[in-house]
């Protein structure tokens, strides 16, 4: 088409993936100079929790934030672990290009889109210049290596300033990284502080430490146990689009059918269930795949999220913590007086299987407050901004406490965690889970599970003390009714008093349940 004389054209260009977050650091949460520090600080720890944890290693991670000279908005964070390590060929891929790492298959990972540290280095260069250290080494490996690097922005590939390479002298392995960056501790101390802590919580088999200007906290680990790792898992037959298929016929061989299809990539479908479904949906279960066209695709993806015969997505993905490790975190953290905690059995959004977790912590050091003290976690991530607008806010606030004997102000802390290949965020912050009708519905049922756990706790304690009093009444008036039974019967004071007394420890022993209400009793009246 001619174009007409003095007629202005516009200029059209593509942005590389590092272009555009480079353009968009809000969208990763690096909106200004506090939350950038913290959300770098976030990213690496979560980075290195994935590098031992998942590798059945118990995590040392230390963490150490500081000024640069007297530079009080130019920090220097540098995170160290005691993980498997970055292989040396692929650092400069790993801390350098956006969108590269090794979390892109389907199982539960902290990190999903291979972004965070990527965003870190960014956000270092722009505001300081200053290139990204990392130092690590495999296991097996015998050397050492430390690369210096930026990320060239317009070619979204890694720009190498130095390696260094050096042999072994002992056995360590793992990664650490420095960057500097401008940002204002003083605004975030507080928020990374207490991320550090939550994490500690959730991940009690690890040992962290954080050194900042203002000294150095140290939680160490409080079990050897790790939870169960998650295994790498295939596509919910109802969470597909037409895209999955795609990129699956496009990785199988030309003879595929459609019911080998089926059977073979999905999860939890067999060659019964994907003929079954096959006759439902009217699809020729030996139609070869590569046959299939757009149309067919988009009739395919549209009859599989409708089916109703599949079976529930399998759980190996997931990695949950578990009751015992939960409440380990919490007692360690916490320091209630009570705890209990609740996994649910593994159920599913839209083709994605999660569990829910709850722990519930009452008295002890835990603040009286007019609400409860929430602490929120997703795939063990500490979740601290935007509690206002998290479906489990929502879930507790719609609770009447008075039925569990809880009346506020009081001592009440509640911890949920949904662990899952994909959880249902409400935004790019990925600070605040959305108000899902199966999330919500097990987080409801988890969190009542624990109340009534805690119900049962405050009545024995209430029983408990109404003995202690009852115990207390009749001691006041023991002497007066000994003397009055001896001038009556003439039996000695002293006896008659002893005789008494046995028939009290008698009574109070039948009214008891249990030693462990005794303990519950005896801590109560001393901390009143």
């Amino acid at each position: 088409m001619p174009v007409a004389k003095g007629e202005k054209l516009e200029k059209y260009e593509g942005l590389s993936p590092a272009q555009f977050f480079y353009r968009n650091k809000e969208i990763a949460g690096f909106s200004n100079p506090a939350r950038a520090l913290y959300q770098t600080v976030r990213e690496l720890v979560e980075n290195s929790l994935d590098a031992t944890e998942t590798y059945g290693i118990l995590p040392n991670i230390s963490v150490i934030v500081e000024p640069v000279n007297e530079d009080s908005e130019k920090i220097k964070v540098k995170v160290e672990d005691n993980g498997i390590g970055v292989p040396i060929k692929e650092v400069p891929n790993v801390f350098g290009k956006v969108f590269y790492g090794s979390k892109y298959v389907l199982r539960q990972t902290r990190g999903v889109f291979g972004l965070g540290v990527k965003m870190a280095v960014l956000y270092s260069q722009i505001t300081t210049a200053t290139p990204i250290y990392v130092k690590s080494s495999t296991q097996k490996s015998r050397i050492i290596y430390e690369y210096k690097l930026f990320i060239d922005i317009e070619r979204n590939i890694p720009f190498i300033l130095s390696l260094n390479v050096y042999k072994k002298k002992d056995s360590w392995h793992g990664t650490a990284v420095e960057l500097v960056l401008r940002g204002n501790f003083s605004q975030v101390k507080k928020r990374v502080e207490e991320y550090i802590k939550r994490t500690a919580l959730i991940a009690p088999y690890a040992t962290i430490s954080l050194k900042t200007p203002d000294g150095e906290i140290k939680f160490k680990r409080v079990s050897r146990k790790l939870p169960e790792p998650p295994k790498i898992g295939k596509y919910h037959p109802r969470g597909v689009d037409i895209e999955t298929l795609k990129r699956l016929i496009r990785k199988s061989n030309s003879k595929m059918t459609l019911l080998d299809l089926l059977s073979t990539s999905f999860d939890g479908v067999g060659r019964i269930t994907a003929e079954k479904f096959c006759e439902w949906a009217g699809f020729n279960p030996n139609i070869k795949i590569k046959k299939l066209n757009l149309s067919d695709l988009e009739k395919l993806a549209n009859k599989m999220r409708e089916y109703n015969g599949w079976r529930r997505p399998k759980s190996i993905t997931l990695s949950p913590l578990g009751e015992r490790l939960l409440k380990e975190g919490v007692k360690n953290i916490l320091k209630p007086e009570f705890v209990t905690a609740v996994t649910r059995p593994p159920s599913s959004y839209g083709g994605n299987p999660f569990i829910v977790e709850v722990a519930l912590g009452y008295g002890g050091e835990i603040p009286s407050s007019d609400a409860p003290l929430l602490l929120r976690f997703a795939n063990r991530i500490p979740l601290l901004y935007d509690e206002g607008a998290d479906v489990s806010k929502k879930v507790i606030n719609s609770i009447d406490w008075n039925i569990y004997k809880i009346k506020f102000p009081a001592p009440l802390a509640i911890v949920t965690h949904v662990c899952s290949t994909k959880v249902p965020f409400k935004g790019v912050g990925k600070e605040a889970i959305a108000d899902v009708p199966e999330v919500e519905k097990e987080i409801k049922i988890a969190i009542r599970e624990a109340a009534r756990r805690l119900k049962r706790h405050l009545s024995r304690i209430e029983k408990m003390f109404e003995i202690k009093r009852r115990e207390v009444t009749i001691k006041r008036y023991m002497n007066e009714v000994s003397r009055s039974l001896s001038y009556i019967s003439g039996i000695e004071e002293e006896k008659l008093k002893d005789l008494l007394l046995r028939i009290l420890k008698e009574d109070i022993k039948r009214r008891e349940s249990s030693k462990a209400g005794e303990k519950i009793v005896k801590k109560a009246i001393v901390s009143r």
